[in-house]
């Protein structure tokens, strides 16, 4: 990334350039053996997974399966215990926080913000990665864009604390796609919504993928996993036991022995489309 001094508000200042976009199909996140610890206990083994521009990938599997710590392992936000992490073809240590954010933009499960900003103040946050590079000027339209096409415009004004759940998770996605990155990172982005704003989100990631981006989600409803995910990598007890398009990988022998529960995988019977339930 190259860099040249401007002055900004009559302070002169290094004018940082935008990252090159990712090609559609390369790796814009890569995980090489990654192992990770917790009070002396092994949750991520020998973990080998890629996040490709132009997809969407669930990651799927029971509590404890270890799905946020791997999400939270690709974000640089939990040390590994042994094997690494790349961020466009570079280890994820070799970046600033400020180059991470401009390359993958991170939701967590929870949403605590500790001073009373407005919801579009939060979303605005999500810009600040491009504070010193060109696409500043965009900061306007991408807030207002990201709070459109999230359903929260009406919101913008409201103290972010006085939300309820289903609020908050939609400004804080709002916030994420605002900040507009080649990778987005989604800790289960639908557990808080309704079922129309949870195919909104899943539409949103489809999306964006359509668009070169890669996306990286944390599902709990094998449903969703199978209707808008390119790829699915299934987790158990830390290890991935299976990583590859859903009509492959959502199997009734495989989800049964994973979630310890019988599951059945059927056809629609007028559309084909695939369908994952729990046997009652």
């Amino acid at each position: 990334m190259a860099s040249r001094f401007v002055r900004l508000k009559g302070v002169l200042v290094a004018q940082i350039d935008v990252p090159t976009a990712t090609a559609p199909g390369g790796v814009t996140l890569r995980a090489v053996g990654v192992a990770v610890d917790r009070r002396d206990r092994r949750v991520l083994t020998d973990i080998d997974f890629d996040v490709v521009a132009g997809e969407v990938v669930a990651l799927v599997g029971p509590n404890g399966a270890g799905k946020s710590t791997l999400l939270a392992a690709l974000a640089g936000e939990q040390a590994t215990a042994s094997g690494h992490v790349e961020l466009d073809g570079r280890p994820l240590s070799s970046w600033t926080p400020v180059e991470m954010a401009q390359r993958r933009a991170v939701l967590p499960q929870s949403h605590t913000i500790g001073f009373a900003f407005t919801s579009k103040q939060v979303v605005a946050m999500g810009r600040s990665p491009w504070s010193r590079t060109l696409l500043r000027d965009e900061d306007d339209l991408r807030v207002e864009e990201a709070l459109a096409i999230c359903d929260v415009g009406h919101l913008a004004d409201r103290p972010f604390l006085a939300l309820s759940g289903g609020e908050r998770a939609r400004v804080a996605l709002a916030r994420v796609l605002a900040q507009r990155t080649g990778t987005l990172l989604l800790d289960e982005p639908t557990a808080a919504l309704d079922l129309s704003h949870q195919e909104t989100v899943m539409r949103l990631a489809r999306e964006r993928a359509a668009t070169g981006v890669a996306v990286v989600v944390v599902l709990h409803d094998l449903g969703l996993a199978a209707a808008y995910a390119d790829r699915v990598a299934v987790l158990e007890q830390g290890r991935m036991v299976a990583d590859g398009p859903p009509r492959k990988v959502l199997t009734s022998e495989l989800l049964t022995r994973v979630y310890d529960h019988p599951v059945e995988v059927l056809a629609h019977p007028e559309t084909g489309a695939q369908l994952v339930l729990p046997r009652r």
